[in-house]
């Protein structure tokens, strides 16, 4: 009997993939949902998954890994943000077709089925990429029902100052609290998110002005190109590969602290001290960075 390895998030938005596909599809249909720090909320997703039809369904702690190999690899890149655009749900693409393409063959499924909106081929072209042998099905994704309205938050009367401390391009400490980049990116997104900024674009902001400061023309291009590659769903291709060996060659230096204020939907940058140098330096906007605040963002 044939069988189909479904990406299957358990949101609302998806919540009926697994249903119709169970109705449409001549064969198995087996899911494969991602822990990427949900935690509770996925505790009822594989019976939801086993009672709209799907005979196994298999929850995945992916969490360590995506930060690892997705996360960290853009943001030494400059790529986790492009000014008010998270990259962050993207760097998901990649990691979904990479584990359809393990379950698969796991499975011995011949075809893979993902959610998507029509012209979203992200996870079918990185999977492809990896198994040009499996069958790609994009299930339509429905309209997720309307939520109420949500209260208005009072913003903070003053503003936020956040230390950010980088050795070889990782955040390692946050306030001058050691704690891995994915608490990190929660504890920013707790502070930043309250002042309307998003925690990916103070990561990424902090990041691009310690590499400038540091090493002033390096890789100028590299946050473009790598974006265009995450934007494209080809963050399997060779040419991923070699922008982050030419990334790694320049993150060797980028050692240092740097600290931000927050405040009304802007992150400016107030200085930073590069671990070399021991001393603070002048504040410039980086290279090809846009330095006026800019305006209100959603967390």
């Amino acid at each position: 009997m044939s069988r189909i390895v479904l990406a299957y998030s358990g949101r609302p938005a998806t919540a009926a993939t697994v249903e119709r596909l169970a109705a449409s599809y001549p064969g198995e249909v087996i899911t494969v949902t991602l822990d990427l720090g949900q935690g509770k909320e996925l505790e009822a997703v594989r019976d939801r998954a086993l009672a709209m039809g799907a005979v196994r369904a298999h929850v995945l702690d992916a969490n360590d890994l995506f930060v690892r190999e997705f996360l960290l690899r853009a943001l030494k890149a400059g790529a986790l943000a492009d000014g008010d655009r998270s990259f962050v749900p993207l760097l998901t693409r990649p990691l979904i077709a990479q584990k359809l393409v393990e379950v698969a063959a796991i499975e011995q499924a011949t075809d893979v089925a993902h959610a998507g909106r029509e012209g979203d081929d992200r996870i079918g072209v990185a999977v492809r990429t990896l198994a040009p042998q499996l069958t790609v099905v994009t299930v339509p994704r429905e309209a997720a029902p309307a939520a109420g309205a949500a209260r208005p938050v009072a913003a903070p009367a003053e503003p936020a100052l956040v230390e950010i401390r980088f050795e070889r391009g990782a955040p390692v400490a946050l306030n001058g609290i050691a704690m891995p980049l994915l608490d990190v990116l929660s504890s920013l997104a707790i502070i930043a998110g309250a002042h309307g900024v998003n925690a990916a674009r103070v990561l990424n902001d902090a990041h691009a002005d310690l590499q400038h400061a540091i090493a002033p023309g390096k890789g100028e291009d590299l946050p473009g190109r790598y974006r265009e590659l995450v934007d494209a769903g080809q963050w399997f291709d060779p040419a991923r590969e070699a922008l982050d060996a030419q990334v790694a060659k320049i993150q060797d230096k980028v050692s240092g602290t740097v600290r931000l204020k927050l405040f009304e939907g802007r992150c400016e940058i107030i200085d930073r001290k590069p671990a070399k140098l021991g001393r603070k330096l002048p504040v410039t906007a980086p290279h090809g960075a846009d330095p006026a605040p800019r305006g209100p963002q959603k967390p």
